[in-house]
């Protein structure tokens, strides 16, 4: 889904503020929130996809304007009205005001999202470029390395597509890789030279790149 969570690479958000002694809860409140969307999403929301999608169909402004484990409330929250558990009022009355939701969920499931694949398709040193798409739903490729190309430097066994989980499909299984991209093919002049990204990505995301 292309969206205001997917950002990388993307001019005038600045540099990544991570300082190495930041505590994993800055307040209570976020510990509480952390474990709320835990409990949730062993309990309803099992896939891993949907609740990240909950979050990507934030508007715009509050994503930008809301912290971390802020998203992780808006998004369980969503996921908790959207069940039938709790109503919009539920909430509001609680939050004793205005409590934000996600937007409606406009993805679907392939139709025909096919059957299990275990067995890589690539090897380590292959040239690959990433398909360019943009469904309305979720996508662990992000936007921008979509289109590009890279080498795979590992496969990473079989795992669930969470493209067709997150929106009620199943669980389908097909290779996943991690795979490497130059700076420089990704951002252009923006790119370091000789610095590269790896990125974990799903087989179906894939070509050739001869």
């Amino acid at each position: 889904m292309d969206g205001v969570h997917d950002i990388g690479g993307l001019q005038g958000f600045g540099p990544v503020d991570a300082p190495p002694t930041e505590p994993v809860f800055h307040d209570d409140w976020e510990r509480r929130a952390f474990r709320i969307s835990m409990a949730a999403m062993m309990s309803f929301a099992s896939a891993g996809g949907r609740f990240r999608h909950s979050i990507e169909r934030m508007d715009p402004a509050h994503y930008l304007s809301s912290s971390y484990y802020e998203h992780w409330l808006t998004g369980v929250s969503t996921l908790v009205v959207e069940a039938g558990l709790a109503s919009p009022e539920d909430l509001e009355r609680r939050a004793g005001g205005v409590f934000l939701l996600s937007r409606a969920d406009r993805g679907t499931a392939p139709s025909e999202p096919g059957p299990d694949q275990t067995e890589p398709r690539y090897a380590v040193g292959d040239r690959v470029r990433v398909r360019e798409w943009h469904p309305l739903g979720h996508t662990r490729a992000p936007r921008y390395v979509q289109g590009k190309r890279g080498v795979v430097t590992r496969f990473d066994g079989a795992h669930n597509v969470p493209d067709v989980e997150a929106h009620g499909g199943g669980r389908v299984l097909d290779p996943t890789y991690s795979v490497r991209f130059s700076a420089r093919e990704l951002w252009g002049d923006g790119g370091a030279d000789g610095a590269t990204v790896n990125v974990d990505l799903w087989e179906r995301y894939l070509q050739s790149d001869p």
